[in-house]
């Protein structure tokens, strides 16, 4: 066994060689333009996403000032019924 284990690491190893040149596998001017549009896409959407959320934010909280307002007026109105008074009509 030591004999076959001399044998491979005696054995020469290959170095690697370079078989393309690197300057021309680079993505060049078209990846570029690919990765900005990509990124514009990705900040338009980002950006419009905010604003609806701030825009459903708005509108959740303008709703719940209103159930506020109009769970207000029931009971006060159920109040003074309650109280032997008439609701006043609008």
């Amino acid at each position: 066994m030591h004999v076959s284990m001399s044998w491979i690491l005696s054995a020469t190893v290959p170095t690697p060689t370079m078989t393309v040149d690197p300057e021309s596998v680079t993505p060049g001017f078209a990846g570029f333009v690919a990765i900005a549009i990509l990124a514009l896409a990705v900040v338009a959407l980002v950006l419009d996403m905010l604003r609806r959320v701030r825009r459903a934010k708005y509108r959740s909280m303008i709703n719940e000032e209103l159930d506020a307002e109009l769970a207000e007026q029931q009971g006060s109105s159920a109040t003074g019924t309650a109280t032997g008074e008439s609701p006043a009509k609008e």
